[in-house]
């Protein structure tokens, strides 16, 4: 099969799950014998733009006009059976499915977010779920609120390209693929096409390093942010540590916003350590050495890789119980999970894992067999494939019969 991945890579200055997920894919689909081609932009890449071009990138957000023109004249040079859409934002823009439909070439889409009914993709507003925006043509209170960056005009390229690609997303693409079932849900209730939105799972590959005894600290690896739980765990260990402590430190790893507040809380204390941005191999014996690995996220993820990632190491996880954590996590068998947003319920899941090694070392071998079943590379390679036949089946389908896509206007020109 030939696939062409198009994606738009978040800055290296933070770790990025979904920079990671594509490189696997693609590493995957190589390793298979597919023939996979790439088609990205950087964002790293908009520092060095002059001071006019970087004012212009907000415009490009809802449409790049010089991304479509590019991307067809490569899918009629290259004919792929299908392309693979991740992240469009903020240099390549809806514009891509355009292209497709120029170059007649079906598109699929790994949503990784909630990006199609949400403009910063999180659900989230002043660290509490938000849903102001589901299901409204014009995502009005994203902007009145300044949801992405804190910033009424930075929030703008987004909504407005909420509102005027909404349709070209929803007809557009053969097959969204959803990251978890729970993901799936909120985007059906905010009516995008349940027929055309599938899970598909990401797949971790196998980290070799796999946890032998009980562990020597409890992790948190991941972006230093307030979605991402940061301040609750912080909160949570400071009740643990009034107790008493549990016997072992807890590691973080990890950047982000909230780095200047986790070194200061961190700094002088025997009972934590900020190591910072660990490489991939110190990732892998990292997590492998761990007694659990937190996740204690307060937005909805849609997915948790790095709960996966535990679990191939034979890890239990401590994670919220909402969100895709929910359907990952199994409580008591995998991990324990956690009252979302409650600093006394983390406090004493963590003490309950840390204080039964025993119970611990039933759930990583638990989660270990979870993850063979649902998340390993063959797993991930099966079910990615036979989404792209069933996307190009689908295409195929249309073809015959006339696609009355097109002449509702979705391959224009604009």
């Amino acid at each position: 099969m030939h696939v062409l991945v198009v994606h738009n890579r978040y800055g290296s200055a933070q770790p990025s799950g979904e920079n990671k997920v594509v490189d696997q894919e693609v590493e995957l689909l190589r390793a298979a014998g597919h023939q996979v081609g790439v088609f990205e932009r950087r964002s790293d890449d908009i520092a060095a733009r002059s001071l006019l071009g970087k004012a212009a990138v907000p415009l490009l957000v809802p449409w790049n006009p010089a991304v479509r023109a590019e991307l067809a004249a490569r899918l009629r040079a290259e004919r792929p059976d299908v392309v693979h859409v991740h992240n469009v934002f903020p240099l390549l823009s809806p514009a891509v499915l355009a292209a497709c439909a120029d170059a007649g070439v079906p598109a699929v889409a790994t949503l990784h977010n909630y990006t199609q009914v949400c403009p910063p993709g999180t659900l989230q507003r002043d660290g509490k779920p938000c849903a102001e925006c589901v299901g409204s043509k014009a995502p009005l209170p994203a902007v009145r609120h300044g949801c992405y960056r804190n910033s009424r005009l930075a929030t703008v390229p987004l909504a407005v390209g909420l509102s005027v690609n909404r349709r070209r997303w929803w007809s557009g693409v053969e097959r969204f693929f959803c990251i978890s079932a729970a993901q799936r849900d909120v985007l059906v209730r905010a009516g995008m096409p349940a027929e055309r939105l599938a899970v598909k799972h990401n797949f971790v590959p196998d980290p070799g390093a796999r946890r032998v005894g009980g562990g020597e600290h409890l992790l948190y690896l991941g972006r230093l942010a307030e979605a991402k739980g940061v301040t609750l765990l912080m909160a949570a260990w400071d009740e643990i540590a009034a107790s008493g402590g549990v016997g072992v430190p807890l590691v973080i790893a990890g950047a982000g916003p909230l780095e200047r507040e986790v070194t200061a809380w961190a700094a002088g204390r025997d009972d934590v350590a900020y190591v910072g941005l660990l490489d991939p191999a110190e990732c892998a014996r990292t997590v492998a050495r761990s007694v659990a690995v937190v996740a204690p996220s307060t937005w909805l993820e849609a997915f948790g890789l790095v709960v996966v990632e535990a679990m191939a190491a034979g890890v239990p996880v401590v994670a919220a119980g909402h969100g895709a954590f929910v359907e990952l996590v199994e409580d008591g068998v995998t991990g324990l999970l956690h009252q979302p947003g409650d600093p006394a319920s983390l406090a004493s899941r963590i003490r309950r894992i840390a204080a039964e090694p025993a119970l611990g070392r039933e759930m990583g071998r638990a989660a270990r067999l979870r993850y063979e079943q649902g998340f390993s590379p063959a797993v991930g390679l099966e079910r990615l494939v036979e989404e792209y036949r069933t996307a190009i089946a689908g295409r195929s389908a249309l073809a015959r019969g006339g696609d009355s896509r097109a002449s509702r206007g979705d391959g224009d020109s604009r």
